[in-house]
C-alpha cells in the first residue's frame, strides 16, 4: 500500500481518520505538552500555543507596565521642589534666622544694623525688577568699629571638619577645596543696610541647593573686593548674584515690618579693587574705614561721606555671569537719596573743616583707583 507524502499545508499524521494523538506544529512543539486540549476536535483549529507567546498579549502587558512606571515616577516627584529654585519664588530671610539647609552653624557676631532707606524709584517697575546699587558706594554696609560682623574663623573650621561641605561650598565660590580656608579669610564681614537679593544655596545630601533670596538689612555677611556679598553668616551658605524669574512673584519665608519689595536692590561689582570699605556704625553714631579682608582689628573713625546713603537704579536680574559684569550705577540714577537713620551724624557746616579723623586716619575712597583691577571670581 503506497502512502502520498502529506501536504504542505496539513500537518503530519495519519492520512486519513481521527487524529489518535497530540499533533506536532512544523516548527516543533515547546519543551512540555500542554496541559489540557492538547488535541484538537477533529477539523478543529490547531493546537494552542502558550498565552506567553502571543504578541497581542505582550505588547498590552508592556504598556501597563510602563504606564504604571509614569505615574509612580510622577507621584514620586509631587509639584513643588519644596522652595528651592521654583519659577517665581523668592525667600525672604530675616537677619537673625539661618533659613532652610543652611551649611554651617551660625558665625555671625551681630545681626542688628540698622538699615538705610534707598531713594524712591523714578516711574514705575515690575514685581521683577530690582535696582543696582554700586558694591563701593559709601554706606552700603554697617558694622561696629572693631568688631567683626561674622566669626571668619569658626566658619573656616566648621567647613573643615565636614570634608563633604567644603568640597559643596567651593564648587559654589569656584575655587579648590584646599583654598577655601584663605577664600574666606580674604573676604570682609560686614552687615546690609538694604534688603538685599542674592542667590542663596544650601547644602542637601552631599550637595550644593540653590534659590532665589532676599537677605534683611542688617543681615551680616561677608563680601568680596568688589563689594559683592559672599557668604551669609547665620547659616555659612554661600551667595551669588541673583537670576531673574518668570512670571509673578511668590514669595515665601520670613518677613519683617519694613520689608517693601520696591526698598529691594541687588549689589553690582564695583569696577575697581576696594581697599578700604566706608561702613556707618550705629551703636557709635559715627563712620568708620574697615580694610578688605580685615576683621576689624583696624578700624579706624573717618570723616562722614559726601553721599552717605547709596542711589539707586534699575536693575532685572539676568544670569550671573550677566550681572557680574554689569557696570555700577550710570549718571542716570537717581542722583538725591535719603538719610540714613536720624542716629547717623548730621551734615557737617561747610563753613567750618570738619575735625581730623581719629589717629590721623584718611578718609579713603572705597575703590582704589591706581589698581588695575583683577576679573572678579564668578561665584
Amino acid at each position: 500500500m503506497s502512502v502520498e507524502p502529506p501536504s504542505s499545508d496539513r500537518p503530519t499524521g495519519p492520512p486519513s481518520g481521527p487524529l489518535s494523538g497530540p499533533s506536532q506544529p512544523p516548527s516543533g512543539p515547546p519543551s512540555q505538552p500542554p496541559s489540557g486540549g492538547g488535541t484538537p476536535e477533529p477539523g478543529g483549529p490547531g493546537p494552542r500555543h502558550p498565552w506567553w507567546r502571543s504578541a497581542p498579549r505582550i505588547a498590552a502587558i508592556t504598556a501597563v507596565v510602563v504606564a504604571a512606571v509614569i505615574v509612580a515616577v510622577a507621584l514620586s516627584r509631587g509639584d513643588g521642589d519644596g522652595g528651592t529654585g521654583q519659577s517665581g519664588e523668592v525667600f525672604l530671610q530675616a537677619a537673625d534666622k539661618p533659613g532652610p539647609d543652611p551649611f554651617t552653624d551660625s558665625t555671625a557676631n551681630d545681626s542688628s544694623a540698622p538699615p538705610a532707606t534707598p531713594s524712591p524709584p523714578t516711574g514705575s517697575t515690575s514685581s521683577n525688577e530690582l535696582r543696582g546699587v554700586d558694591g563701593g558706594a559709601p554706606g552700603l554696609y554697617g558694622g561696629t568699629r572693631n568688631t567683626s560682623a561674622c566669626d571668619v574663623e569658626k566658619q573656616v573650621d566648621y567647613l573643615r571638619s565636614a570634608p563633604d561641605k567644603n568640597k559643596a561650598f567651593a564648587s559654589v565660590a569656584r575655587v579648590d577645596a584646599a583654598d577655601v580656608p584663605a577664600y574666606l579669610r580674604s573676604l570682609t564681614p560686614v552687615q546690609l543696610r538694604l534688603d538685599t537679593r542674592v542667590t542663596n544655596h544650601g547644602y542637601v545630601d552631599g550637595a550644593a541647593t540653590s534659590y532665589q533670596a532676599v537677605l534683611q538689612a542688617g543681615t551680616a555677611v561677608l563680601v568680596d573686593d568688589r563689594g559683592e556679598p559672599r557668604v551669609r553668616c547665620a547659616c555659612g551658605n554661600p551667595l551669588t548674584q541673583p537670576v531673574a524669574q518668570q512670571g509673578t512673584l511668590k514669595r515665601t519665608g520670613d518677613s519683617w515690618p519694613s520689608y517693601r519689595s520696591s526698598d529691594v536692590v541687588v549689589v553690582t561689582p564695583s569696577q575697581t579693587i576696594i581697599n578700604v570699605f566706608v561702613i556707618y556704625d550705629a551703636a557709635g553714631d559715627e563712620w568708620v574705614a574697615r580694610h578688605r579682608g580685615d576683621d576689624g582689628d583696624k578700624d579706624r573713625k573717618t570723616h562722614r561721606p559726601a553721599k552717605p546713603t547709596p542711589s539707586v537704579s534699575a536693575s532685572t536680574p539676568t544670569t550671573p555671569t550677566t550681572a557680574e559684569t554689569s557696570t555700577p550705577e550710570t549718571a542716570t540714577s537717581e542722583p538725591t537719596t535719603s538719610e540714613p537713620p536720624t542716629t547717623e551724624p548730621e551734615t557737617p557746616d561747610t563753613s567750618t573743616p570738619p575735625p581730623p579723623p581719629e589717629e590721623d586716619t584718611t578718609t579713603t575712597s572705597q575703590s582704589a583707583p591706581t589698581e588695575t583691577a583683577p576679573p572678579s571670581p564668578e561665584l
